[in-house]
């Protein structure tokens, strides 16, 4: 067995996908340009060479791609490139009432999104409450449920993603709440393992989600605790096997919750090095797979 080169004899195969910052380079994140200076054709090759079979795109980097290309000629890139997870993200305010500024901007990108979604034939867009909005949650619950009916639409779904800035459903327990009361078949949440660390969500609370409510996974590494009154951040993600995060024992958990999609690797550019695409696709995808494939040939094993 080969973990390295991603093949194996594993039940399920293992499918890993560059989410968007691994590849992105130097940005300014969530503070000015958050647009990749490496043209998408260069990260598409980079992950294909790399191993990965799927690339995400973040709403300004898509918007700059559509400067001077078009949705079909992006969704050949990717094709030929072998990339047949295609992510989308990231959408907030959508839950806020029509007519404010912040919802016109949001409904603008949610057009981009649910757009490129329908071309690119995208597995999911990530949603979420990143801009720590007060809303009721019987409200979020509504407002997904229109969001998802649609990305349905689209022949998309949405991935709710919970994190600490969200204070109406920053839970495991609270998202989960939304995305069942949504009711929608396309409709369900992110797993990403920094997020789950971060919010101390119990392994075993993994394992007793409904099936068919993990929509993504992502992984990622870090300091399991940063130190007294430190706060993680994006940029203190790390590669897998860098930091003292229990990948092995989060992938066995979300298996048992029935996930079998592509693992996101999510984390900055600048914590893997600052290096060119082809060399961040192949650090990020070598650190990975040794984690996550063990992880699925152990659980394959015991089942």
């Amino acid at each position: 067995m080969s973990v390295t080169s991603g093949k194996a004899d594993w039940a399920d195969p293992v499918e890993l996908l560059a989410s968007y910052w691994t590849l992105a380079g130097p940005v300014e994140l969530h503070t000015g340009r958050e647009w990749s200076l490496f043209d998408v054709v260069d990260r598409v090759t980079a992950a294909a060479n790399a191993g990965f079979r799927g690339l995400g795109l973040w709403h300004a980097d898509l918007l700059h791609i559509l400067e001077t290309r078009g949705l079909r000629e992006l969704r050949t890139i990717l094709d030929d490139g072998g990339m047949v997870h295609v992510e989308l993200e990231f959408l907030w305010d959508w839950f806020l009432d029509p007519g404010t500024d912040e919802r016109r901007r949001s409904d603008r990108c949610r057009r981009a999104l649910l757009d490129a979604a329908g071309v690119l034939g995208a597995r999911h867009v990530k949603v979420g409450n990143f801009a720590r909005r007060q809303v009721p949650v019987g409200l979020l619950t509504e407002r997904f449920a229109e969001l998802c009916a649609e990305a349905a639409e689209h022949g998309t779904s949405v991935a709710y993603e919970f994190m600490y800035r969200d204070v109406t459903a920053g839970s495991l327990d609270a998202a989960l709440s939304v995305v069942q009361g949504a009711g929608a078949a396309n409709g369900g949440l992110v797993l990403d393992l920094w997020h789950v660390v971060d919010l101390d969500v119990s392994m075993s609370a993994i394992r007793e989600l409904p099936a068919g409510t993990v929509v993504a996974a992502e992984v990622s590494d870090g300091e399991r605790s940063p130190g007294p009154g430190a706060q993680r951040s994006l940029r203190d993600r790390r590669l897998p096997g860098d930091g003292d995060f229990d990948i092995a024992e989060f992938v066995a958990a979300v298996r048992a919750a029935g996930f079998r999609g592509p693992w996101g690797v999510e984390l900055l550019s600048a914590g893997i090095g600052d290096v060119g695409p082809a060399e961040l696709a192949r650090r990020a995808y070598r650190a990975t797979i040794e984690h996550v494939a063990r992880a699925t040939y152990r659980d394959d094993k015991e089942t």
